[in-house]
């Protein structure tokens, strides 16, 4: 899964075409493939499973933000036809402007597409720290709007408690992003 910093973040899918052999493959198949032809065609059907499988894991978990359609690598086999041998698929890394409630909701969406496969690899890990990292500025601007909303003379050590709790999510969120 590739990973990019701006709006729209990789990740992956599952459709995609396959093109069928040519004429000269098919006179091949009839004639005969090599043992280690095959055992390149078993690797590749296996990595394509593996592949679309682990991008349909994020398709699924990310409805709703993916943006544009899938994007796949592919490489032919002896047998003329195209494996998937790594893919990704865009979804909207961007924060809700003005709405930090719905931010939270999304980085916590981000987070769970990125995780959804079986064995998520290091961009996935990524996409999920940056994620999470996401999630912890919108609870503290969350934390900020509720404390300017409740300043009072009567409630102070309330606030002052928020304020400490904020300036724990913040040391949070650095650590995160030295990650």
């Amino acid at each position: 899964m590739d990973v990019h910093s701006t709006h729209s973040t990789p990740l992956s899918t599952i459709q995609a075409s396959r093109a069928a052999p040519s004429p000269a493959v098919k006179n091949k198949q009839t004639t005969g493939i090599s043992e280690q032809d095959l055992q390149q065609l078993r690797t590749l059907k296996m990595r394509d499973l593996v592949v679309r499988a682990h991008e349909a894991a994020h398709l699924a978990a990310a409805s709703g933000i993916v943006v544009g359609g899938a994007s796949y690598s592919y490489q032919r086999g002896s047998d003329g036809v195209q494996y998937a041998i790594g893919g990704e698929v865009s979804i909207d890394t961007s924060k809700v402007a003005g709405n930090p409630n719905a931010t939270l909701q999304k980085a916590q969406q981000i987070q769970a597409a990125a995780l959804a496969p079986t064995q998520p690899s290091s961009q996935d890990r990524t996409v999920a720290a940056r994620a999470a990292k996401m999630a912890i500025e919108a609870k503290a601007e969350i934390s900020l709007q509720v404390i300017s909303n409740n300043v009072s003379p009567t409630n102070q050590s309330a606030t002052d408690g928020a304020s400490r709790s904020l300036i724990d999510m913040e040391s949070e969120a650095r650590s995160i992003s030295r990650q």
